[in-house]
């Protein structure tokens, strides 16, 4: 079943207008792109497609042209070095946009004034018009980054992010999330990974429904109606194709199973490179024997997910070439789409709409019942992700089942299980690991990750497992509050098994910050007012 939105979408008179997608990187700098990337000129993939040129396209193609035509007329040097390249694109392009400022301008005492202070430095003010020669998408809104490499928003991050600025008292940035949220939707038909061209091809885990649903708790619950149309697009997004599917057969994001029900994967709508990690891509196809459309079709999927990369997504869990994302229905998607498809059944039943209500909550119930049966091992008493080719669970064992106790899918005697997992199989000294495997992915053993701990945490209590969501709670506090007191800093991800060790894995260094870190544990300070580093401590 799909369906399309009702109504027109509410208005926002200072939103500029998408007329058509904007040109990728790639294609703007062509040769020279390729030559950057794929040489990795910069330390970092995504430095130079953050870059901004300080002359037109035109000019400094021409200019290249002529440089590469220099070195071929020299026997000695038939291609540009690295070092002319260099100095080519630092004369060219400003790196002012491609990290971001992580430390408020005084120094804070504790980790809750150091949040409160960090939210100007990480907020972006709106642009009104695209910038045809840089990556960035424009936003009618202010907006919070991540913070260092990601100067730019997050989908997924900013649902985490808004819990701590709810705390904080700024509802006015979390009204301006939604709405860019919002606006991303309209002129795109979904939110992308970032707000980035070369992010457009792929979304990230759908938390847009519950976006809306943080700010109704302080505006009401009209806010729902008013962002209806919005949510009901991005469902018709990854329910793409789903009314031409066969059993057994999958489009885009959707997939109709053996049985018949209609579940989700994740998906990228292009199968090269990714233009930020483009070298890294490369090499990752090089490494193995399959298409190398097949390799980074998959890698682009995994970026979809928000978990880039794990063990969950690979046949060898150390092996990131084996990448099989498409094969995977995962868990946590499934139980977000669930989500979306009961707001969307209760805002329609409460405007009066019963026939759409019915619809939406059917497509719900019907998912339901498909996660409790299919990605639930009744041998095995855990939830899994879902080969649906194979018709079985992964193997892996991962934080993901959090989702379940989240959004209450799981059944009184599948959370007990859901908690006996992550007390005896994923509790840490620091908090929650994300699996149980130690790889070189960072989505993997020995990090932790905070939307995961807030998941985790909020789940428990829903299900009545107080004990084990205080100790979460407390583990994980502690680990951000001693990283604190040593480095004075926030952290992307945590290293939670060894808390003087660093986060590991990864394709770029643990970043400082830092987002969804911050929301998160500002959140927990109005849970746990009284927590300290002291009080802590195990």
């Amino acid at each position: 079943m799909t369906m399309t939105a009702a109504a027109s979408a509410p208005s926002m008179p200072d939103t500029p207008e998408v007329a058509e997608l904007p040109p990728l990187p790639e294609h703007l700098w062509g040769t020279l792109f390729h030559d950057v990337q794929s040489r990795g000129l910069f330390s970092d993939s995504k430095t130079f497609v953050d870059m901004i040129p300080t002359k037109s396209v035109e000019e400094i193609m021409a200019d290249y042209a002529r440089l590469c035509e220099r070195y071929s007329n020299c026997s000695a040097a038939p291609c540009v070095s690295n070092d002319a390249l260099r100095m080519f694109v630092e004369e060219r392009f400003e790196r002012i946009e491609t990290q971001a400022n992580v430390q408020p301008p005084e120094r804070q005492s504790n980790a809750r004034d150091h949040i409160d202070a960090l939210w100007n430095v990480l907020t972006r003010q709106p642009r009104p018009r695209y910038n045809p020669n840089s990556s960035r998408l424009p936003l009618p809104h202010a907006y919070v980054v991540p913070g260092g490499r990601f100067n730019e928003i997050y989908y997924w991050d900013s649902y985490f992010t808004m819990l701590g600025l709810r705390e904080s008292g700024r509802i006015d940035l979390m009204r301006d999330m939604v709405n860019n949220a919002a606006f991303l939707i309209n002129a795109y038909g979904h939110v992308p990974n970032g707000n980035r061209t070369y992010y457009l091809s792929r979304s990230q885990p759908p938390f847009f429904c519950g976006m809306v649903g943080q700010l109704a708790q302080h505006d009401g619950e009209g806010v729902y109606e008013h962002y209806l149309p919005q949510m009901e697009r991005e469902y018709t997004y990854w329910m793409d194709g789903a009314e031409a599917l066969h059993h057994c057969e999958a489009y885009r994001r959707c997939v109709k199973i053996s049985e018949g029900a209609l579940l989700n994967r994740h998906w990228d709508d292009l199968n090269t490179p990714r233009e930020e990690s483009f070298r890294e891509d490369m090499e990752t196809a090089c490494h193995s024997s399959r298409d190398h459309i097949e390799v980074w079709r998959n890698i682009r999927a995994g970026a979809e997910s928000g978990w880039d990369f794990s063990s969950r997504w690979l046949t060898d869990p150390h092996d990131l070439s084996t990448i099989r994302t498409v094969d995977i229905l995962p868990l946590d998607l499934n139980c977000l789409l669930y989500h979306m498809e009961s707001i969307l059944a209760s805002t329609h039943r409460r405007i009066g709409h019963y026939q759409r209500a019915d619809l939406f909550q059917s497509a719900a119930n019907s998912r339901l019942d498909a996660l409790r049966r299919l990605f639930w091992s009744q041998e095995e008493k855990r939830f899994g992700d879902y080969l649906w080719h194979e018709n079985e669970l992964t193997d892996s064992i991962n934080a993901s089942i959090v989702f379940t106790l989240y959004f209450g899918v799981a059944t009184e005697e599948q959370a007990t299980h859901v908690a006996n997992t992550l007390e005896h199989q994923l509790l840490q000294p620091g908090g929650l690991m994300t699996s149980t495997i130690d790889t070189v992915q960072q989505w993997d053993a020995p990090n932790g990750w905070a939307p995961l701990q807030w998941m985790a945490i909020k789940g428990l209590k829903r299900y009545g497992h107080d004990r084990l969501a205080d100790t979460i709670a407390r583990r994980w506090m502690y680990n951000n509050f001693y990283r604190f007191e040593k480095d004075h800093k926030l952290l992307e991800k945590y290293n939670v098994m060894d808390l003087d060790g660093a986060p590991d894995g990864g394709e770029y260094p643990a970043q400082d910050g830092f987002g969804w870190t911050n929301g998160v544990l500002r959140a927990l300070l109005a849970l746990y007012p009284q927590a300290t580093l002291e009080n802590t401590a195990l």
